[in-house]
């Protein structure tokens, strides 16, 4: 027999956009009864939606945060968990999962397949008695726990942090460590992943194809990917909301997602889509009117630095890691308001260097939207072997490339119709593939400009060749003698035929601290 079901949603504080209306919303359409756990005030609730204090099920003190990009999404997990573990007729819905057709299960499981790989949690069934959520909760009570399903060579690592006492914390580690990959490995590991929905059931229209919801043209294209077995249609909230937010603020006129907000009668003017820029003055306004919350910095006649750009889009150039920005900041201070071409290599952390396929899942784009931010006039290349097509800006570019091979890399810069002005090598840190960027992208580079190559201190053992030069060595040896010194006589031969267009070479140590290993090398071409 099959159950009626509540639906659990979660919204920690503040106003709702239409895209949470409409998923609410669509909820209630389709006949349920939505609950909405909250922990401060929130406004725009559609009416007949049931709030709920948040500490009915967990406590606030259990709030924790990514440690890249800020994001709520590990306490999410963990809030979902413990709401299915304490009710039966429960189904839990990200407010960003629109409902096609009412929920239904005969067993207290709902949950689906997003890709080939993967079950995602975003809507997510299960009986407070499964195999899968205790352990799932048995997890979530060691934020210092590893992973049992990292390889084992990822284990020795951080179990190795573990005992030297600096164990890696769960807002350290990779997106996702709580969510998708904690559900996919428990619902394997119990048997419960039989009851996983089709790809067509929670997750019709994938991550990359989310922007099509909002397009004109795309209508018939995502009405041809939702079937009969279509449950409900992710819309990616915060990506959605930065995609909408880019285009005016609303999906355009006809699209699929205009049209399903006019039939559950949204008024979207009195739940509007923020742009970055208006959610940062509501943020400045409400903290000068708060003595608890501190105003924003004056940035000064040079505008905003670049480290609190870095810290405020979670790159891990900024002062809570490598500390890059502090150098970068002096150094491009002079270009930031000139309309150069920037071009930086290697865009998310993770990836084939840490035993990440090359197509896997990206969802950010840090430091690109700080370069963006920092150098409003640059047209701003970025290039990677994954793929982040997907990042929208009329001042972006992607180049997917392969840095193993010098083909590609080549193909890659001879897109770029532009001379770069300053380029970033932050790609996989192998010597060899630094050394491939180098030989191919330097000799392009405008003349004055900078190429930048960091990470000289760890080279990724996926990748690193053995017997080759390290980068770090290669260019100490010009700087104390004027000629390039490598293992392999031809890639010397490369190298010292490029020296007479160096002007010179700085070498900077790990977090900028004397003494410390070479991590960065900044080399000024004539």
């Amino acid at each position: 027999m099959k159950r009626d079901v509540e639906i659990g949603m979660l919204w920690v504080e503040g106003p709702l956009s239409y895209v949470e209306v409409l998923c609410a919303q669509s909820f209630l359409d389709a006949g349920h009864h939505v609950k909405l756990y909250h922990y401060k005030d929130v406004q725009n609730v559609p009416e007949g939606v049931e709030l709920i204090h948040g500490d009915s099920v967990l406590k606030i003190d259990r709030f924790i945060q990514h440690g890249r990009t800020g994001s709520f999404a590990l306490f999410s997990d963990v809030f979902r968990y413990h709401l299915l573990q304490q009710n039966d007729r429960m189904i839990w819905a990200d407010l960003d999962a629109y409902c096609a057709k009412p929920f239904e299960t005969e067993t207290g499981h709902f949950f689906g397949w997003e890709s080939d790989t993967h079950i995602n949690g975003g809507v997510l069934g299960l009986p407070p008695d499964s195999e899968a959520l205790g352990q799932l909760l048995e997890m979530s009570e060691d934020e210092y726990g590893i992973p049992e399903w990292y390889s084992d060579r990822e284990k020795a690592k951080f179990q190795e942090k573990k005992d030297a006492g600096d164990p890696v914390h769960v807002s350290d580690m990779k997106w996702g460590v709580w969510g998708p990959q904690a559900v996919t490995h428990y619902l394997h590991k119990t048997g419960e992943a039989k009851y996983a929905l089709p790809i067509e059931g929670l997750y019709p229209v994938g991550f990359r194809d989310r922007r099509l919801l909002g397009r004109t043209r795309a209508r018939e294209k995502v009405g041809a990917m939702l079937t009969e077995n279509t449950y409900s249609v992710h819309f990616y909230g915060r990506r959605i909301r930065e995609f909408l937010s880019d285009i005016g603020g609303m999906p355009e006129p006809d699209s699929w997602m205009d049209e399903t907000l006019r039939k559950h009668k949204i008024d979207c003017d009195a739940a509007p889509v923020l742009s970055r820029e208006e959610k940062a003055a509501m943020k400045e306004a409400e903290a000068m009117g708060n003595v608890t919350t501190a105003p924003r910095l004056p940035t000064g006649k040079g505008g905003e630095n670049l480290t609190d750009l870095a810290d405020r889009y979670g790159s891990d150039k900024g002062s809570k890691k490598h500390r890059y920005t502090e150098l970068y900041h002096m150094l491009f201070h002079p270009y930031r308001q000139r309309k150069i071409t920037f071009l930086e290599m290697g865009l998310l952390i993770g990836g084939p260097e840490h035993g990440l396929a090359a197509d896997r899942e990206t969802t950010d784009c840090p430091s690109i939207r700080m370069w963006l931010d920092y150098f409003p006039k640059a047209e701003i290349h970025g290039l990677d072997v994954s793929d982040f097509s997907w990042v929208e800006h009329e001042r972006f570019t992607f180049h997917r490339c392969d840095m193993d091979e010098r083909d590609n890399i080549a193909a890659a810069i001879e897109e770029i119709e532009t001379a770069p002005t300053i380029v970033i090598d932050d790609a996989s840190h192998a010597s060899h593939h630094q050394q491939n960027a180098f030989l191919e992208i330097f000799p392009r580079l405008d003349s004055g400009g900078l190429y930048i190559i960091e990470d000289l201190r760890w080279q990724p053992d996926t990748y690193e060749q053995e017997g080759i030069t390290k980068t770090a060595a290669l260019f100490r040896d010009w700087v104390e003698t004027r000629t390039f010194t490598h293992s392999d006589p031809k890639v010397a031969a490369e190298f010292n035929k490029l020296a007479e267009d160096i002007s010179g070479v700085h070498l900077a140590p790990a977090r900028m601290v004397p003494g410390k290993r070479l991590q960065v090398a900044v080399i000024h071409k004539k």
